[in-house]
Formats: structure tokens, C-alpha cells, sequence
């Protein structure tokens, strides 16, 4: 008997059928990896599994019994959880606070907290995955990597709370993790196979083949195979995602073409911030430069300081020889900067907003005609980078919460590009959660920038892609620049390289 089974799951949305006939069976105790590109499917399916989309044909079986998932709550007294890509913690209560919310048990007396018990259960759960979060800690003055790691340490709750064997889903739970948190959460997932049945989602093929015993794939809301984990390789689950051969590695090939000239596009000289010290560097016009460093060494912080978004309190910044200052993230637009940030649901788009209206958020001037927008002008203007980009919208009216966490991000993009008079390109983890096509089309995008003169400042999703994207290296540690790493091409520096330096 499965653990879990879907049997011909079909969801529609208008102008889009997001599952047509799904089936799905996952074994006890054995984690199945779930594949496919931005737009498969696999986000539907996972929100059809624990209440949240309630779909329109179809049957699921949980151990063999056919069940109605019309909640959260509903799935959770089944025992099913999940772990949200986009994070679903309640930022202003204590991590512990969200490990035990909904479920608090003897944490509650009398409609009061008992606060010693609370701690002692959510320590129970970050314990599991060997994290030294304080349990009484507000979740909005932690790090996203350490938010994750609260909410993989909330859905193992249901190991407690659950009178069934659990089946975790985890949906890209490593997409912020660096390599010993990775480590530490396969660890764990290997341990609750023992007793629970997982879902493992990730982009990243690598992982999937490495943690997984199956894998499944959906392409265009169907599913069209699985394969054993044992003896796979990435290729061969890429050629069954997009129906095609293809490499997760699409980072590599023609280098960026570096535009020369004595002048650089930006230079920074003694920035410093409240995470970050004497920070002092150069990009040329057409260059991308690369910034790596462990979780805490102050990177994140340099980058939105270049966008307005941190304040500093020391250094200055030029560009194109000028100094500029930058109070405010408008001040950062008028001067020709761009920022794709790594939290995109929460800080790079407002998902009641049409694809047109996020698209045009930050150059309102590209869309009007005079102090009124301009429907026409609108229209020609996004339909024609919805082409470009291949975005897979409905159309430009339609609410960007709707589409595809890729063709949001090429939706967020295209903002800085609607206008044409961007200078500097600020990306940070432009690649998150992206399938392998999707990264490569960011990829060919972001050469193209450079051979028109764009300069770019570009924080990897891994090391990898930062050494085969960048044409030089930033290594920060502690807040501070370690070193400068050159790109060369034909001659670029290996992940462990740049790991001596981090450290």
C-alpha cells in the first residue's frame, strides 16, 4: 500500500491548465524526488497535497484511504506538511512561536503561553537538524537561510502531532543553505525515512539523484516518467523535463564580452555599513563581477547598499565618474541601478499587480504619455518582453501571483529593462528556484546586458555558477574584502578555490 497516490489530477486556471491528469505514487518510507521546469506543475500539485488548491478532477489516496484535503489543518491531521519555498513564517512572533503554531498542545494553558514548554518543544525540533537558533528569537531578525531552517524544524512538528506515519513535502527547502546546512538537512531527511515518508523538490538535479530513491517528472502539467536515483544522472532527468537533451550546467560556453575602457561603470571606495567594513572595488561597463562568501560575511548587504535599500555610514560611490549618494532605493532607479533581490515574493514583486503593472513598476515614465498612462503604449511595450523573454503568461493583465516562480523573475527582469537606460545590474541569487532551461535563458540575458555595456554585480545561487557567469571574484569574509579572484576564460578558478579563500 502507498504512503501517498494521486490518481488523474487536473487543476484549471483561466488560460491555463496547470494539471492535466497528474498520477503520483510515493512508497513508505522512501523520499521521491519530484522534476520539472518552471510551470510543470509541481507547485499545484504540492498546494493540492496539503489543502491549499482544491482541484478539479481526480482522487488522492492517503495509505489507501481516498481522502478530501480541504485545509492546512486538514492535510496536517493526516500527516502531511510541507515546507514552502516562499516562506510562510509569521515574521514578527519567536521561532518558537512558529514551530508550534497551530499545533501548541500543553504550550497553551488556559489560553496562555507557557513559555518554558514552548522553548522546550521547539528546541525538540532544531535539535533534529542540529540548528543553534534561539527558539525565542523574533523570526524577522533572522537570516533567510535561518527562517528555513524554522520552518523545516515547524513541519517535523508532525512527527509529534500526527497519529499516522508523516509524509513531509520539502519544496526547495536548500535554495538559501550553504554546503554544511545542506549537509545537515540531508542528514536529516535520511533519518526521517526511517519512519515518514518525504517529497524532495529542488531545481538543483544534483541534489535530487543525490537524496532521493525515485524520481518523478512532470512537464506541461502531466507526468511523463520516473526514474531509479541510483545510476541516473542529471542529463537524462533534464532531457525528460523539457523533452530535449540539455546539461545543468548552462553557465558555461562563451564568456561575458568585456567592454574595455580607462573609466569604470562603478567604483566603490571605503564602503561601510553596519555588516560590512571598507568595502572598495571596480566594475568596467560590460563586466561581471562575482561576489561569494559564506552565510553572515556581509555580501547580501553590500548589494542593497548599492541599490539604497542599506544605509552606510561611511565611503562613496561613482558611477561613470560621478559620485552619487543613495538614500532611497528611488534615488538608485534615477541613476540608472537595477536590483533583482533574493526574496522575490516578498521584496521584488507585488503579486496583486498585473504582469504589466509589476513590469513597469520602477520606470512608470516608460508606460505613460505625459502624466497619464498610455494603454496602447503599455501594451506594445510588455507584449513585446513577454516575446522576448518568453514569458508563459495568459496575459499582461494577468495577477504575476499567478504565474510560475521563473516567469515571475523574468516578469522582475524585464522591469529594469523596459526603459533602456539601465547601467548597473544588481543580481542577487537571480537564478533561485529556477529550473535548468529557465537559468539558462537568465544566463544568455545577462551576456547580452553585458555586450551592450551593462554592468553587473552578481551573487551566485552556488559557486559554480558564480565562476562560470563572472569575469572576476569578490571573496568577502567577515564583512570585509579577502581577496580578488580572476575569471579568465579557459583558466577559471575551481568551487574549491574560492572555499580556501571564504574561509
Amino acid at each position: 500500500m502507498n504512503a501517498l497516490e494521486v490518481r488523474g489530477l487536473v487543476k484549471h486556471y483561466p488560460g491555463v491548465t496547470a494539471l492535466d491528469g497528474v498520477d503520483l505514487a510515493v512508497r513508505p518510507n522512501e523520499v521521491l524526488g519530484l522534476a520539472g521546469e518552471n510551470g510543470a506543475g509541481k507547485s499545484t500539485l504540492l498546494k493540492a497535497l496539503v489543502g491549499l488548491v482544491t482541484p478539479d478532477a481526480g482522487t488522492i489516496h492517503v495509505r489507501g484511504e481516498q481522502v478530501k484535503l480541504r485545509s492546512v489543518v486538514d492535510a496536517a491531521n493526516h500527516g502531511i506538511g510541507m515546507v514552502f519555498q516562499e516562506q510562510s513564517l509569521v515574521p514578527n512572533l519567536t521561532a518558537a512561536e512558529n514551530i508550534v503554531l497551530g499545533s501548541e498542545g500543553p504550550a497553551v494553558r488556559r489560553g496562555i503561553y507557557r513559555w518554558d514548554v514552548m522553548r522546550r518543544l521547539a528546541q525538540e525540533q532544531l535539535d533534529k537538524i542540529g540548528s543553534p537558533i534561539d527558539p525565542l528569537a523574533r523570526t524577522d531578525s533572522l537570516s533567510f537561510a535561518d527562517r528555513q531552517m524554522v520552518e523545516i524544524a515547524k513541519v517535523l512538528r508532525i512527527e509529534e502531532r500526527s497519529q499516522h506515519p508523516p509524509v513531509v513535502i520539502l519544496d526547495e527547502p536548500t535554495s538559501v543553505l550553504e554546503s554544511k546546512e545542506i549537509e545537515t538537512l540531508f542528514a536529516q531527511i535520511r533519518r526521517l525515512r526511517e519512519f515518514a515518508t518525504v517529497i524532495f523538490v529542488s531545481h538543483r538535479l544534483d541534489e535530487v539523484l543525490d537524496v532521493c530513491d525515485r524520481v518523478c517528472v512532470l512537464r506541461g502539467g502531466k507526468s511523463v516518467g520516473e526514474v531509479a536515483a541510483a545510476g541516473a544522472v542529471p542529463r537524462e532527468l533534464h532531457r525528460m523535463m523539457i523533452g530535449s537533451t540539455g546539461s545543468d550546467d548552462h553557465y558555461h560556453g562563451s564568456a561575458a564580452t568585456t567592454v574595455v575602457e580607462e573609466q569604470p561603470r562603478l567604483s566603490v571606495r571605503g564602503l561601510s555599513g553596519a555588516s560590512f567594513h571598507d568595502i572598495s572595488f571596480d566594475v568596467a561597463p560590460g563586466e561581471i563581477v562575482g561576489i561569494v562568501g559564506v552565510h553572515g560575511s556581509g555580501r547580501e548587504d553590500v548589494c542593497r547598499a548599492l541599490f539604497g535599500a542599506e544605509p552606510t555610514t561611511a565611503g562613496e560611490i561613482r558611477m561613470d565618474g560621478t559620485r552619487i549618494d543613495l538614500p532611497s532605493t528611488r534615488a538608485a532607479c534615477a541613476a540608472g541601478i537595477g536590483y533583482v533581490p533574493a526574496e522575490r515574493k516578498t521584496e521584488g514583486m507585488v503579486g496583486a499587480l498585473s504582469v504589466a503593472e509589476n513590469m513597469t513598476l520602477a520606470k512608470q515614465q516608460a508606460r505613460c504619455a505625459g502624466p497619464f498612462v498610455a494603454p496602447k503604449k503599455q501594451a506594445t511595450l510588455v507584449d513585446s518582453w513577454i516575446r522576448r523573454l518568453s514569458i508563459r503568461t495568459p496575459g499582461r493583465d494577468t495577477p504575476i501571483q499567478r504565474l510560475s516562480g521563473g516567469n515571475q523573475q523574468k516578469v522582475i527582469l524585464a522591469r529594469w529593462l523596459v526603459a533602456g537606460d539601465i547601467r548597473l545590474l544588481l543580481l542577487d541569487h537571480p537564478t533561485r528556484g529556477l529550473d535548468v532551461g529557465v537559468r539558462s535563458e537568465v544566463y544568455r540575458l545577462m551576456r547580452e546586458l553585458a555586450a551592450t555595456g551593462v554592468a553587473t554585480v552578481l551573487l551566485g545561487d552556488s559557486l559554480e555558477e558564480a565562476v562560470g557567469m563572472a569575469d572576476r571574484i569578490l571573496v568577502m569574509n567577515d564583512g570585509r574584502v579577502a581577496t580578488e579572484v580572476p575569471c579568465p576564460t579557459g583558466a577559471k578558478p575551481t568551487p574549491l578555490d574560492l572555499v580556501k579563500e571564504m574561509v
